[in-house]
């Protein structure tokens, strides 16, 4: 039985993963792989944030990313390997981490107290996150704590999100839900990211999307609008709540005033990063 109020680790998560997930909007990014030689965004994408499990083939990268198509990452990987190490990719991601950091949350957020208690807990947390079945965290859990502060909270959000995402695979798969459709259905909430940015960022087609769509309104998920039905939500909230299931370890370990705590701070951190330009404006939304 969970000692944590409901949906808590779901919650704290929700305010954590985005001080990770920033650096992959950042133009830190771009420029820190620019001088590597990578100067494709989906490239360098794939680079950063596959370079812990080592100089991969895109078939492991398709798996564990789950929604891009494989034609897409067979297109970068693994010649990237060829232009950048998986070393050199792993310490030019840092790197753009602490200028995207600094920037967004600015230098006296960066070296509070504060910070240094937001790493402490989620680096507690993340404790309790285990490896098997779990093959983006487990690789990126092999990887060095940061000293400093703030880079240790982003490496802690790091682990937290891919040790949710992984089991979120899981759930995906256990839903019947291709990648296409799992980006689909996820649009219809009105949480996930927008149809453009998936179709700019995923390698998939306009037709792609469209078959996916035809395919949820036969199994009556989406109505005739492209909504989500009655049953279309209930699966969308059994996937969420499969994912807690399997996600609950790391929050449980660290309790409910840490959560508690954890979450107060990385709400306060994405507030500031979003006010602070972090991320495009029209990421999320049905448009």
């Amino acid at each position: 039985m969970s000692t944590l109020p409901p949906r808590a680790g779901r919650r704290c998560h929700n305010s954590v993963n985005p001080l990770h997930s920033c650096v992959y909007f950042s133009p830190d990014l771009g420029k820190e792989f620019g001088e590597l030689g990578i100067d494709d965004a989906s490239a360098a994408y794939f680079a950063a944030r596959g370079a812990a499990l080592g100089a991969v083939g895109a078939g492991a990268v398709t798996a564990t990313f789950y929604n891009f198509n494989h034609e897409l990452v067979a297109r970068h990987l693994p010649a990237v390997w060829s232009v950048a190490s998986p070393r050199a990719a792993l310490d030019a991601r840092l790197r753009a981490a602490d200028a995207t950091l600094r920037r967004v949350l600015g230098e006296d957020v960066v070296a509070s107290p504060g910070m240094a208690e937001a790493a402490g807990l989620a680096l507690r947390a993340a404790e309790a996150c285990t490896r098997h079945a779990r093959p983006l965290y487990a690789a990126h859990a092999d990887l060095p704590v940061p000293d400093e502060p703030h880079l240790a909270f982003w490496h802690a959000a790091t682990l937290l999100r891919e040790h949710r995402g992984d089991a979120h695979l899981v759930a995906l798969l256990e839903a019947g839900l291709d990648p296409v459709e799992a980006l689909v259905s996820h649009t219809a909430t009105g949480k996930g990211m927008a149809p453009r940015w998936i179709l700019a960022t995923r390698g998939w087609r306009r037709t792609d999307w469209d078959a996916a769509v035809e395919r949820l309104r036969g199994r009556g998920l989406l109505d005739d609008t492209g909504e989500l039905t009655e049953a279309g939500t209930a699966l969308r909230s059994g996937l969420e709540e499969a994912t807690d299931r399997m996600d609950a370890a790391p929050y449980e370990h660290l309790g409910a005033e840490g959560v508690e705590r954890l979450t107060e701070l990385g709400r306060a951190y994405l507030f500031t990063a979003a006010a602070a330009g972090a991320f495009p404006d029209d990421l999320v939304g049905k448009g």
